[in-house]
């Protein structure tokens, strides 16, 4: 969607952005910690699996494809028996993986502020 397409600039806040769907993309759950990991180097699956503790195979295997599919991330099948296949990050990949990589630092650091802030709106609920 652009002005010489005849269509307007991006806007997230319009219902049919398609803006809205990378930005589910990058920041669901495993996409954000998929493309954190994959900003320190690239990986095996199983190696990205480890790294990333928690994530089924098959939601890893989901994100991956959604973020290759996107152009975040680049997929190397290597023709070797048994199959190797890299994971890495592309210039947009490692952009966006830099992005979110910033929000999970601050909510790391913001942990403390939060579990203060919902105890206060806990015990105010209460009283």
């Amino acid at each position: 969607m652009t002005p010489e397409s005849g269509g307007s600039q991006p806007n997230v806040n319009q219902a049919g952005c398609p803006s809205r769907l990378v930005l589910e993309h990058v920041t669901s759950r495993w996409g954000v910690l998929a493309l954190s990991a994959l900003l320190e180097r690239s990986y095996r699956f199983s190696e990205l699996r480890r790294e990333v503790g928690g994530v089924s195979e098959k939601m890893l295997a989901q994100t991956l494809q959604t973020l290759e599919r996107d152009g975040f991330v680049h997929r190397d099948a290597k023709p070797v028996i048994p199959p190797r296949v890299d994971y890495s990050l592309t210039d947009l990949g490692r952009h966006a993986a830099e992005q979110v990589w910033a929000l999970a630092r601050w909510a790391e650091s913001s942990v403390p502020a939060v579990l203060d802030a919902r105890e206060a709106y806990d015990g105010a609920r209460s009283a």
